[in-house]
């Protein structure tokens, strides 16, 4: 009897270390949210339940015993995010900004019993369960309203995941490009190749214009040059019968510049001799 006895304290003794007593005592009811908690150096504390997960990101969606010790410290602390967040029970999620302030519900909403401790709740249908990990206690701020949540490369989030309220986006197209512009610069253009074909059709003009006088010139030179050897080959004045002015040899040129009369001239008498006058007084 009393070896049964010592056999049932025994039995009872490992069925009490087995089963895990409630975070609060008497309670009944399991996957209650906890209170918020103050923070703890290295150790995770329930910071509240929020309906969003903004400023968070997805890094194990099937943690098998998953709790607020396995995903806010065994994880997220030791990965050095000051933030850890349970979802739907067993999806982990880390980050440094506390889900918007706006976010924030209640704590019924988070109702998903932890798989690894069935009396605390891990997040709910649409709700996560943030902590902190006791990195930052007091610095972290909370993330902006356009911040939504994230999923790492190494999970896939399921359809049911909670991502923040985008705020929409106003998208403003840029102005047309003026069609002036264009037409602006084909003008411009057009007066280029303009101005580009007067001034060669003025430049050849010039060069014509210089040739030309400088022939003139060099006509008007030789023209002088062969009036200039005329005038020295045929005399100064030309004869009325347009043939050239010339003085016999054998006519004394004395004889020409006086009103005398020498009488008959024979042809055949050399003229150049002096000879002797007969003058009327």
């Amino acid at each position: 009897m009393q070896c049964f006895t010592i056999a049932t304290a025994v039995v009872a003794l490992f069925a009490g270390a087995v089963i895990a007593d409630p975070p609060t005592p008497g309670q009944t009811e399991k996957g209650l949210q906890r209170k918020p908690m103050r923070p703890i150096p290295n150790d995770a504390t329930v910071h509240g339940c929020y309906s969003s997960g903004a400023g968070l990101q997805l890094v194990d969606k099937a943690v098998k015993f998953n709790t607020m010790g396995e995903c806010g410290v065994k994880i997220c602390n030791v990965m050095g995010y000051k933030v850890g967040a349970s979802y739907q029970g067993t999806q982990c999620w880390c980050g440094n900004t506390y889900p918007p302030g706006s976010k924030l519900v209640d704590d019924k909403q988070c109702n998903i019993p932890c798989p690894g401790y069935d009396w605390d709740a891990c997040g709910g249908p649409s709700a996560f369960t943030v902590y902190n990990t006791g990195i930052d206690l007091y610095g972290v701020e909370n993330a902006t309203e356009t911040v939504s949540s994230t999923t790492s490369s190494s999970a896939t989030p399921k359809p049911t995941e909670s991502t923040a309220d985008a705020a929409p986006v106003q998208t403003t197209s840029a102005p047309p490009e003026s069609s002036n512009s264009g037409s602006g610069n084909t003008a411009a253009i057009a007066a280029g190749v303009v101005i580009g074909v007067l001034a060669m059709a003025a430049a050849a003009g010039g060069l014509w214009f210089l040739l030309r006088r400088r022939r003139n010139r060099e006509i008007e030179e030789e023209h002088r040059r062969n009036a200039a050897v005329n005038a020295f080959i045929h005399g100064n004045k030309p004869g009325s019968s347009g043939g050239v002015s010339m003085t016999d040899s054998r006519m004394d040129p004395v004889m020409a510049q006086r009103r005398m009369s020498d009488g008959s001239i024979a042809d055949n008498q050399d003229y150049s001799r002096r000879i002797l006058r007969v003058t009327n007084a």
